[in-house]
């Protein structure tokens, strides 16, 4: 099957409200984190900001911590 006809969820994109509501912060917290460039990696489309799915997942496997003395990742 080509590529073209595969819709992998993974690859859905969310919008930074979106992404927002999922970790439980604000999205100027989330622009604040882009400008820094610290945040979850992004889609520029236009002036649109998207992030991939799997992009999210994979930032918040790389920042996931089982005690406070472990040092962060990003």
């Amino acid at each position: 099957m080509p590529s073209s006809d595969v819709h992998d969820s993974t690859d859905r994109l969310l919008t930074q409200r979106q992404l927002a509501d999922r970790w439980s912060v604000s999205t100027k917290k989330l622009e604040a984190d882009r400008l820094k460039g610290c945040g979850c990696p992004y889609v520029k489309l236009g002036s649109a900001v998207r992030f991939r799915l799997s992009d999210v997942v994979a930032f918040e496997e790389a920042n996931l911590r089982r005690s406070t003395s472990e040092k962060g990742g990003r």
